[in-house]
């Protein structure tokens, strides 16, 4: 708690001002401390900032050099994309393949109802039942998907004093056993349920509740169960709309076949037929240069600027007659003058670091070796069309040959990756997996020295310096604190002593005054 001081009242001096003067003096060390301080909050800053380089050019590389996928994307054309389109997976072989006479289209299985409904969407149901009908209290279905033999029951309960049209609607459409789609069209006063997979074969039998459908005017088709030797069980169905539920028919490469939906998986090519057609659409899979050249492209341009950035920390000026400001010398600039000293005192904060210094060489050693195992001519990045940049002052960037790139990755993608990413020990390790080792060995360095945000104070070295300063901080102001007192102390006993003084001499002004008259 501070107090309010006034002295000077019997010896007319500036006892605050004398004692703010001596207390700057005092106050000179600690202003040293928090510079110091400041200092390696910056340099621990930069740290991080260099560990969060390295780990977004690591998570680069992962996501793409490094993955076998990235090496085997394909370019897939097709002669008339109007007809048929097509897409295929990294482990298809490069093929040409021939659809044709596409006689029709895969549809799914469609269920209209054939007489108007006598309700709005958001009235009962109940209000279809006459007095003496009643309403059922559930719904139980047999469905048959399509291409599948296997029947799914479902059972779909029913509330006759609340159920309205709209809730019926909703409660097929969110059954995913059922796999329909089902509207209400206000201006027909009909319904239409839509199987969500396309193909022939799809049913959905009724099993109970079927004088709902009746009354929701859809036509069943009731049909005797042939296993029944009496000929007594029926089963009843929803009849399905003419020409709905159709599998696609076509010819590939010369056989005539079906499927049940219009796109379609062969051999790792996917295909989408979009119209028919008595011709022949021509489907081409080729490597995908363009696509594995950015890659590769992405993830140079992404260790360029890595390297780059470190090299100018590395190499960046240090101003040492700029340190930090100190709360008074801020408060004598501007905003503007305080930023651009900062920049100065910030600069060079990590020059000639041995840590990123370590971690340019192991990086540059880890590219630039040979990878043992791996096809002729593919062992080095020199030989794909990847070198350094002759001007040793860019710090080792790599530099790109694109016409010798393509031609290699045409040649033979997977050696490519190989040297990538080759999963090996030793010198068969690929070149990207040996830089990853590297990196995150001097991320560990880093967050060792600097820490992370997850990492308490006391936890790295940088943060150890930080508390030892905050503590001789904190013994230095308690040293302050008795120092300033000890100051007032003796100003206030001097001005006691003048006060003494001054009574005396008025004493004595006043007794040799009187004597005289």
């Amino acid at each position: 708690m501070s107090m309010m001081r006034i002295g000077g009242l019997a010896s007319g001096m500036d006892i605050d001002k004398i004692v703010g003067d001596l207390m700057k003096v005092e106050r000179a060390p600690i202003g040293k401390l928090k510079q110091k301080k400041q200092l390696l909050e910056w340099q621990r800053d930069a740290y991080r900032d260099m560990n969060r380089l390295l780990d977004a050019l690591d998570k680069q590389i992962f996501d793409g050099v490094m993955r076998q996928s990235t090496f085997l994307q394909k370019k897939v054309t097709s002669s008339n994309e109007n007809v048929v389109t097509a897409t295929a997976t990294p482990s298809a072989a490069n093929q040409t393949v021939e659809i044709s006479n596409i006689t029709q289209l895969a549809t799914a299985a469609r269920w209209t109802s054939q007489n108007t409904i006598n309700i709005s969407a958001n009235d009962q149901l109940s209000a279809l039942f006459l007095g003496t009908e009643v309403m059922p209290t559930s719904l139980q279905f047999k469905v048959k998907n399509p291409g599948s033999s296997v029947e799914e029951t479902v059972t779909i309960s029913l509330d006759p004093s609340k159920e309205t049209l709209s809730t019926l609607i909703s409660k097929l459409n969110q059954d995913t056993k059922l796999g329909v789609r089902a509207f209400y069209d206000d201006f027909t006063q009909k319904m239409v349920i839509t199987k969500n997979q396309t193909g022939s074969g799809s049913s959905i039998e009724v099993t109970s509740g079927a004088e709902l459908f009746t009354k929701l005017g859809f036509n069943l088709d009731i049909q005797v169960d042939s296993s029944d030797p009496l000929n007594v069980v029926t089963k009843t169905f929803l009849q399905q709309d003419p020409g709905t539920g159709q599998n696609a028919k076509f010819t590939i490469n010369g056989l005539q076949t079906e499927r049940t939906s219009n796109t379609f998986t062969i051999n790792g090519m996917t295909y989408t037929l979009k119209n028919t057609h008595a011709g022949t659409v021509t489907i081409t899979s080729t490597t995908n240069t363009d696509a594995i050249f950015n890659s590769i492209k992405s993830f140079v341009d992404k260790y360029n600027e890595t390297i780059d950035e470190i090299n100018k920390k590395l190499k960046e000026t240090r101003y040492r007659d700029y340190q930090p400001l100190t709360d008074e010398q801020r408060e004598k600039l501007t905003e503007k003058q305080a930023e651009k000293w900062e920049e100065k005192a910030k600069s060079g904060i990590l020059r000639g670091d041995s840590i990123l210094s370590n971690a340019l060489s192991s990086m540059r050693q880890a590219l630039y070796r040979k990878v043992d195992g791996v096809a002729d001519g593919f062992s080095q990045l020199a030989q794909i069309g990847i070198t350094t940049t002759p001007n040793y002052l860019e710090g080792g960037k790599l530099i790109i040959d694109e016409a010798k790139l393509r031609q290699k990755i045409e040649e033979n993608p997977d050696a490519i990756y190989r040297l990538f990413s080759n999963n090996g020990e030793g010198n068969a390790k690929g070149i990207v997996r040996q830089l990853r080792d590297e990196i995150k060995k001097t991320i560990k360095s880093i967050e060792d020295k600097a820490g992370n945000t997850l990492k308490a104070t006391n936890q790295y070295i940088i943060g150890k310096s930080i508390i030892d300063i905050d503590t001789r901080i904190s013994a230095a102001e308690d040293r302050l604190k008795r120092v300033e007192d000890r100051y007032w102390k003796q100003f206030s006993a001097m001005e006691k002593a003048v006060q003494r003084a001054n009574s005396q001499s008025m004493y004595l002004m006043n007794a040799f005054g009187g004597g005289a008259q």
